[in-house]
């Protein structure tokens, strides 16, 4: 049963760690068509962009600005995340390789909710402020239907400090994660409020606004404030605790 984000402001403790507002529970999978991912700190457990200045020394730097882009302190999104990537100049693409398969991590729950919305007739999207260097990669190990993120410029092997501009745009930032929701909505034929939107940062907040359910995963407080479904403690497939079986 999807409803209007508004019809209750007033938020309420469905389970330990799992606050609802303006939806009635049990909802069912059935009703959505679509589940929306961010990736970094949503479906993965690392900021990508932190853990690549980690390997260049500077990750203490970059994640400051991380975390004020991601709590909404920093305006521009577009600006902050390219004054990240410039600080990962010089980084090789063995460095990146080893930052993928030694510290990026599904989070807890991410496979079994993935799992129960693909068996509902669900498509997947993951779109992401990050990067295509693990975004493709998640693709083809998730078996996900469509994904959009930002690819770093390499040349002779190393990281320039840019990225790339690509056909659809210059930078994933939260308009365009939003458009995107709209555009695969559009594509696969059902209306936004049929989609469910998972995120933790600011720039999520675009696409949760357009969503039929939005759900605030270990999130910052300006998005835990805005989302039908906050999950504070556990796993990603706590959401599943609102859906009938």
């Amino acid at each position: 049963m999807i409803e209007d984000a508004n019809a209750s402001p007033v938020p309420s403790e469905f389970a330990p760690g799992l606050t609802i507002r303006g939806i009635t529970p049990p909802l069912s999978l059935r009703d959505y068509r679509l589940a929306v991912f961010d990736m970094d700190s949503t479906l993965i457990s690392i900021e990508c962009v932190d853990e690549i200045a980690d390997v260049a020394g500077r990750k203490a730097e970059v994640a400051a600005i991380t975390a004020a882009a991601m709590r909404g302190e920093i305006a521009d999104y577009k600006e902050s995340l390219r004054r990240r990537v410039a600080l990962l100049a010089g980084v090789t693409e063995p460095q990146i390789e080893r930052v993928y398969h030694e510290r990026l991590r599904l989070n807890p729950g991410a496979a079994e909710l993935l799992l129960a919305c693909k068996s509902a007739g669900l498509k997947v999207l993951l779109v992401s402020g990050g990067f295509t260097h693990f975004a493709e990669r998640l693709r083809a190990r998730l078996a996900l239907d469509f994904v959009r993120s930002n690819q770093l410029e390499i040349v002779d092997g190393q990281l320039t400090g840019r990225i790339l501009p690509q056909c659809w745009g210059d930078i994933c930032d939260g308009a365009m994660k939003r458009e995107t929701l709209l555009a695969v909505c559009s594509l696969i034929g059902c209306a936004a409020r049929q989609a469910i939107a998972i995120g933790d940062g600011a720039n999520d907040l675009p696409m949760m606004a357009a969503a039929g359910l939005s759900v605030a995963y270990h999130a910052k407080p300006k998005v835990r404030a805005q989302a039908q479904v906050a999950i504070d403690t556990g796993g990603l497939d706590r959401l599943l605790e609102l859906f009938r079986p």
